[in-house]
């Protein structure tokens, strides 16, 4: 089988990079912290100073998207489009705010108009200010939950694809009752508590997830490749 090399971006897990390695891939992984795995395929450095050397397949997995999704319009306008917001986190100012959206949508559209055939960029729903910023063939993102892919587990995941179909879920389990203790172990990533590794816990990627992407695009950029 044709091996394909691949940069996963924004990870630190090394959850997406493994899952890829594991089927004979060469894979690199990069975000701007070291690798919590301690791998020597893992790169710190800003994602877009790699974007141009050589890969058949990019998979962004957790770009900044604080300003960029629809939970966190409120902070940064009221109503309408930049009129100053009801509210400010607590120590931010609106310059601070505004300076990480620009930062967020100018990551985003590098690695969307990346010089690679094959993208995948984990990201919300945009608020109607990032959207208004973002490239015209930018497409809907698929959202997937874990328990999609056996992992009992509700985190609702957009992926924006350009070169790679939507992923077909592969061993869907059955939702329990909402309110019910098994419901609530399946919502701790909502209700993971407020710490400083809370990022973390809402950022990290499924592994049942990450084996369907090593799969289907995987294969799929094989084929397209050929």
């Amino acid at each position: 089988m044709r091996s394909l090399r691949i940069l996963i971006g924004c990870e630190t897990s090394g959850v997406m990079r493994r899952a890829f390695s594991a089927r004979g891939h060469d894979v690199w992984s990069c975000d701007l912290l070291p690798a919590e795995d301690g791998s020597n395929r893992h790169i710190v450095c800003d994602v877009r100073d790699l974007l141009d050397d050589g890969w058949d397949l990019l998979a962004v997995m957790h770009p900044p998207c604080t300003r960029l999704c629809r939970s966190g319009r409120r902070w940064m306008s009221g109503p309408g489009k930049w009129t100053p917001p009801k509210k400010l986190p607590r120590g931010r100012t609106v310059e601070d705010l505004r300076a990480e959206f620009e930062e967020g949508v100018s990551l985003f559209i590098d690695c969307w108009r990346a010089p690679i055939v094959c993208v995948a960029i984990e990201n919300p729903v945009m608020n109607d200010l990032a959207r208004d910023r973002m490239p015209v063939d930018l497409p809907a993102p698929q959202i997937v939950q874990p328990f999609w892919f056996g992992e009992p587990a509700y985190k609702a995941t957009g992926f924006y694809l350009r070169g790679l179909p939507e992923l077909t879920e592969t061993n869907r389990l059955p939702e329990p009752e909402r309110g019910s203790d098994e419901w609530k172990a399946w919502s701790i990533v909502h209700r993971a508590p407020r710490t400083a590794d809370r990022w973390k816990i809402r950022s990290r990627t499924f592994e049942g997830v990450a084996e369907a992407c090593a799969d289907q695009w995987g294969e799929y950029a094989i084929k397209e490749a050929a």
